[in-house]
């Protein structure tokens, strides 16, 4: 969620949690999104990325399975709540950056997770070179995009494409379940998991 004027995040960040998925109050919902993230990020605790985290949804999961999670977003708003929903978890903490340069440390994290920026941002072959360079050995990238029935989005071809230009092992993963978005879907919604190659 890195597009845009700043302001106008700090605006809607109040809304922003009524998006099924985005606020992931709905039990059954919440769940879905648990278990997936469960699935894909390794053994606990591992220190994880949360790039353009918005209110934090996704970093309280996380947080909650053990795991320790510096989250990133351009909105003062957003960081403000993701940092009263999930910044109590311990290794937990929020900073206001820009997503494509996130202030963090290279080679510090076992997990790069973003939803939803990617497609946003002008340009993202460089914004996922940034990324991979946080990625310690071994790390992954978990992506979660979609192409949109706006026309707004990016197509699960042109992420792989993405991710494996960026020197990651990429792992299709669609997300079509309606779990996941509080209802049925009619666009191509999915997650990529990109793997480094590297080694300690």
């Amino acid at each position: 969620m890195e597009s845009g004027d700043p302001a106008a995040w700090d605006a809607e960040a109040a809304r922003f949690d009524d998006e099924a998925d985005h606020g992931l109050h709905d039990p059954l919902v919440r769940d879905a999104w648990r278990t997936l993230l469960v699935s894909v990020l390794p053994s606990i605790p591992s220190r994880v990325a949360d790039l353009g985290c918005g209110t934090g949804s996704l970093a309280q999961l996380v947080a909650e399975e053990g795991h320790r999670v510096d989250g990133v977003d351009f909105s003062r708003e957003m960081v403000r709540r993701a940092s009263a929903k999930a910044g109590s978890y311990p290794g937990t903490a929020f900073v206001v950056g820009d997503a494509a340069d996130p202030p963090l440390s290279d080679a510090a994290y076992a997990v790069v997770l973003c939803r939803h920026v990617l497609w946003a941002l002008p340009d993202p072959a460089s914004a996922l070179a940034r990324w991979v360079r946080l990625l310690a050995p071994d790390g992954r990238l978990v992506l979660i995009e979609g192409s949109w029935s706006t026309g707004a989005g990016l197509t699960a071809a042109r992420a792989v494409d993405l991710v494996q230009d960026a020197g990651l092992h990429p792992e299709l993963v669609p997300l079509d379940d309606p779990a996941y978005w509080g209802g049925p879907i009619d666009d191509e919604r999915y997650l990529v998991i990109g793997r480094s190659t590297r080694r300690a």
